[in-house]
Order: structure tokens, then sequence, then C-alpha cells
């Protein structure tokens, strides 16, 4: 018995024959007992008193209710039990013979109705044990979509659905890590070998060779940052490994500060609204989190245009002016290498990976990302994340809120 159905047909099969067992013994011992005073009642009245032997010893009498009304003669009860004897002994010897042989044709039939119940019953395992075998990365969107009434099998084909499902978006998010990892990786790359090959042409001065060295190791430093960042992201399925307490709000004040020179040079304004706030998370992903909102809502804006970047309690809010967003193909921005308009192929456009990597820092943190788009154009994106405990800061003035660099605005 290797078998799961096999098994279940000897419990089924084993457990019918023995009830059919049991119940041939009950109707056996409830015949044997009255069938030798049945007969001896039916038959004595009907044997002649004439023809009785007198010296026959007279037995006792039958004590069923018909026999203490009946008027017998001791000899005819005598021959009446001798008959009855006779006569129990052929119909217990034909009991036992048929029911021998519908014990054995029931039982042959049991044992076929337990092996086509157990096979109707794990027909739905047989289902998604084939299903399992064929799976693969081509065929992940296949599901079972079990049509039964409920139940434990239907339940268990519809969480074996529920499973595929995160499958099937674990391993999508492990392909769009891959490409983002790749594509996030080209900038600093390209920058080091930028500094490489045109800074240190032509004999530069030891000033500029100095500089560069700088910008090397800063660049260096950052991908080294980036990748042990992206790294921990795909080791940990459920979250981050390692924790600490970031300051959201001075990490955000951070950010904007870096990029006043390109908001500046792009004639936006920026303004940052900072309350305190922590979360628990990773600081060098925060930071990419946060300068990839805010430098998409730059470069995906108007000369003259405003940022406003607001951190509290409720998360972090990036709203920037620009051009008008169809509302259907905002969700679609979160996947990689969506564009809310197409590829020009324009010096300093972006992959389309920012909000890719929004989305999923956010939800290593356990947060979530989300955007809208403004009625006047542009776009609102939103990132909120679990309530940290407080963050205790060193004396100082509070980080608060103000504006940031624009034309005409003091950096």
């Amino acid at each position: 018995m290797n078998s799961e159905r096999t098994r279940l047909a000897a419990l089924y099969g084993g457990l019918l024959v023995m009830a059919g067992v049991l119940l041939l013994a009950i109707v056996y011992l409830l015949v044997s007992e009255g069938v030798y005073a049945g007969i001896v009642t039916a038959v004595a009245p009907a044997v002649p008193a004439s023809r009785l032997d007198a010296a026959t010893s007279a037995p006792a009498l039958p004590t069923t209710d018909w026999a203490r009304t009946a008027v017998l003669e001791p000899g005819q009860v005598a021959v009446a039990q001798k008959v009855g004897t006779v006569a129990g002994d052929a119909a217990l010897s034909q009991l036992l013979t048929v029911s021998g042989v519908s014990l054995a044709v029931y039982s042959a039939l049991s044992v076929a109705l337990a092996w086509w119940m157990a096979g109707r019953v794990l027909r739905p395992v047989g289902v998604i044990t084939a299903r399992a075998r064929r799976l693969s990365g081509s065929n992940l969107h296949e599901r079972l979509a079990l049509k039964a009434p409920p139940g434990e099998l239907k339940e268990l084909a519809d969480t074996f659905d529920g499973m595929l499902d995160r499958i099937q978006e674990l391993v999508a998010a492990r392909q769009r890590f891959a490409a983002n990892a790749a594509h996030e990786l080209r900038t600093p790359l390209a920058v080091q070998r930028a500094a490489a090959e045109i800074g240190l042409a032509d004999d530069p001065p030891p000033e500029k060779v100095a500089w560069i060295r700088d910008k090397l190791i800063d660049s260096a430093a950052s991908s080294e940052r980036l990748i042990e960042g992206l790294l921990l992201l795909a080791v940990s399925d459920e979250g981050l490994r390692r924790r600490e307490r970031v300051a959201l709000d001075e990490t955000t004040t951070a950010v904007a500060d870096a990029l006043a020179a390109e908001a500046e040079e792009r004639s936006i304004t920026v303004e940052v609204t900072a309350r305190p706030v922590t979360v628990e998370g990773d600081a060098v992903l925060l930071d990419h989190l946060v300068h990839n909102l805010v430098a998409n809502a730059l470069r995906h804006n108007h000369p003259g245009g405003t940022v406003r970047v607001r951190v509290g309690p409720e998360g972090l809010e990036v709203a920037n002016t620009g051009p008008v967003v169809d509302p259907a193909t905002v969700p679609l921005l979160f996947e990689p290498f969506r564009r809310a308009r197409a590829r020009r192929h324009a010096p300093g456009e972006g992959a389309g990976l920012g909000l890719s990597i929004v989305a999923s820092v956010a939800r290593a943190h356990g947060g979530v990302a989300g955007a809208s788009a403004n009625p006047g154009g542009g776009l609102t994106a939103r990132v909120t994340f679990p309530a940290g405990p407080p963050l205790t800061r060193p004396p100082g003035p509070p980080v608060s809120g103000g504006r940031r660099s624009g034309p005409g605005t003091p950096s």
C-alpha cells in the first residue's frame, strides 16, 4: 500500500466489511435464539397424538404464550422438538451459506466502492499535484480554480492558488529588482568612467587630480551603499534584516539641499515642510526613496514650477507642477520602465525606475507608496510608513518647515 488511495480504499473497505460481518453475526444470533422454539410451536399441533410412542418420556413443555394456552400431549411435544431440531439446523446451515455468499459479494462491492470513493476524494489532490509538477517560470499565471462545494479540499485548492499569487508576485519583484539594480548602477559607473577618462586626460594639475580622486571615492562609496541596500532587499522577502531609527525629516531636508542646485538650474522652487518623524529602517534606502521622489518631481516639471515636500506623522508627500498626467496611467508609473510620456531619449532622461524603486523601498519598510494626478498638471506622490517610536534629538533648533532654493530665493 504505497499510495494514499490504496490506504483509504483499504480503510473504507475494511470498515464496510466489518460492519457487514457484525450485522450478519447479530442476525444469526437473533435467528438461532428463536428458530427452534418457533418450529416446535408451529409443528406440535399438527402431530397426531395416536402415532406417538407411549414409552417416550414426557419432555418439558414449551414456555411460549401459545404453549400455555394449547392442550398438547407429551408425545406431540417430543416429536415437535425432534423436527424442530432438524429443521432449525437445516435453516441455520442455509442461513450461514446464504450469509457467507452475501458477505463475499458485499465485501467485493465494498472494496470497489471504497476504491471509487477514495479516488473521488483524492481527485483534487491529484489535480494539485499535477499542476505543481508542471509549474515553471513561464506558467505561474495558471490557477486551479477548483469548482467544488465548500470543504477542506476546496480550501486547500484556494490556498494553493493564493500561494501561486504570492510566488508570481515574488518572481516578478525579483525580476524588477535585477532590472532596477542594473540600471541604477549605470549612473555612478558612468560618472566614474567619465571622471577617469576625461578628468585625467592631458596630464591634469595635482589639484584636479585630487578633486577627481575625491569624486571617484564618493561615487564608489555611493555605489557600494546602493549595492548593499539592494542586496538587502533581494535576500529579505519579509522586510529588512537590520533596522535603525532614521529621522525622515532630516533626510528629506538633506536631500532637498543636495538638489538645490538642480532646482535653481531648472528655475523650480522647492518648498519643504518637515515635522519631526522617525522611521524604523535603512538610512541609505530611505535616502534613495526621498531622492527619487524629489528628483522625479524636478525633472517632470516646467520652468517656474513648484515642488512641495511635506513630512509628518502621516508620511512623506511630494507634489509638483508640470504636464497633465492621465489618472489611468498613474498606478502604472510604479512599475519598472513605465513613463507618463513616451520616451524621447533626451539628455538627462531617466530610465523610468524612480517610482518603482520608491515602491520597492516602501514595501521593504512596511509602508505603502501611491500617487494621484493633480488637476492642474503634475503629480502628488505619497508614502506612508508604520508609526515609529519618537526620536530623541540633541539640544538645538528643531527641524521646521520653510522654503528651499528657487529662482530669486536664497538657499
